[in-house]
């Protein structure tokens, strides 16, 4: 099936990966620019002298800026479709890129980040629903696949930065505009035939797995949030690592700065990979054993992680940890938008935003802790946090349609 494919009509429908590949292209080049700004954090704090806090407090403003709004934007998301949506989001991208490249201060930091995250905030709803009206019914896979972009992107994001920006400083970051400029064009394209395509296919979509038992509204509620608090718990960790994995490494193996950026690069390669797999697996056999495994089957690695003696074995044991707990993303957000099937946007809104937005506020809160004791004292507590896993023996069983 071509890029320029349809989606059957009836029951005969086929998944569209060329528009798939696209959008989840689309995913890779939007979160390598946003990847490359935990990967600066060094520089910018020998640069400005900012604190641990202040690192936190950036990251705070980079996921409240992408999270708070980008529910809303789910939401009206879901009920008007215009091609421009998925375009405007790089206008705010492309300004927060020549705002940051002259940053002589804090503030304009902050400001330059906070451009970032209404870009992403809305990207990422209008991107996931593109992803689903793409899947032809493989919902599990269509998300891995445009989760993967994502993943992608965030690993890319360390390698450009440790090769384009801390070589020349923050005046290499106005570099990441030609990266922005083309997401636009292509943009314009994805976003034309979504709305083509929402004009072809009228009907509401059947989701293809469904509860086997039936559950009043308020108990479908209660399960999403259940869904939610896993995907913070997620979330929660992997912002940690990415945020603070690099301090880590320099204070317990004195590595260097670009160094430290190739060792979480590994980290966050190996989320790709679990990304895809969850997905795949999740739309073979059932979403809530994925989801049981990757969150809490993760715990007895990231307990062990600060207590590795050796350089080499903290990066491979953070490799299976991303690996297991990335495996989780897809499985849990096709898992609610089975259970709320006319809600696409909204619960990629909540799910992609307002879970990350609570991820950086557990970072900023990482960051005043390092402050207070040492870095090495907050990975011992953020080793805790897949614990949170076991709520998934909660969740309802589910059968195919």
């Amino acid at each position: 099936m071509g890029i320029n494919g349809k989606i059957g009509k009836g029951n005969e429908e086929r998944t569209v990966f060329g528009i798939l590949l696209t959008v989840s292209f689309c995913h890779l080049l939007d979160d390598t620019m946003h990847s490359m700004l935990p990967a600066i954090y060094p520089m910018l704090k020998e640069e400005f002298g900012l604190s641990f806090f202040q690192i936190g407090i950036i990251t705070l403003v980079l996921q409240l800026t992408s999270s708070i709004i980008q529910p809303f934007v789910g939401l009206y998301a879901d009920r008007h479709h215009g091609w421009w949506q998925l375009p405007v989001s790089m206008v705010f991208t492309l300004i927060g890129i020549f705002m940051l490249s002259y940053a002589d201060s804090f503030l304009v930091i902050l400001l330059s980040v906070s451009l970032f995250g209404l870009g992403s905030s809305i990207f990422h709803p209008q991107g996931s629903q593109v992803a689903q009206q793409a899947s032809g019914g493989r919902n599990g896979l269509a998300q891995s696949i445009f989760q993967v972009g994502g993943n992608g992107g965030f690993a890319i994001g360390p390698l450009f930065a440790a090769l384009i920006v801390i070589p020349v400083g923050l005046s290499g970051v106005r570099w990441f505009a030609f990266i922005a400029l083309l997401l636009a064009f292509i943009l314009v394209y994805i976003g034309k035939w979504h709305v083509r395509q929402l004009k072809q296919v009228r009907r509401r979509r059947r989701p293809q797995w469904t509860t086997a038992k039936s559950y009043t509204r308020r108990q479908i509620y209660g399960f999403v949030f259940i869904l939610f608090v896993l995907m913070f718990s997620k979330n929660f960790y992997t912002e940690s690592m990415t945020s603070y994995f690099t301090f880590f490494l320099i204070e317990k193996f004195g590595v260097s700065i670009q160094y430290s950026q190739l060792c979480l690069f590994v980290f966050l390669a190996a989320e790709v990979v679990g990304t895809l797999l969850g997905g795949w697996i999740g739309d073979r056999y059932g979403r809530k054993y994925v989801i049981w495994f990757s969150i809490f089957g993760a715990a007895p690695f990231t307990i062990l992680l600060p207590y590795v003696g050796s350089l080499a074995g903290t990066v491979v044991l953070s490799a299976v940890i991303g690996l297991i707990i990335a495996s989780a993303f897809s499985a849990i957000l096709v898992y609610a938008t089975d259970l709320m099937p006319n809600h696409i946007g909204t619960i990629a809104g909540i799910f992609y935003g307002l879970s990350f937005g609570l991820g950086g506020l557990g970072s900023s809160f990482f960051g005043w802790l390092a402050d207070q004791t040492s870095i090495l004292f907050v990975f011992k507590v953020s080793t805790l946090l897949p614990l949170l896993g076991i709520m998934a023996i909660c969740l309802p069983k589910m059968k195919r349609v």
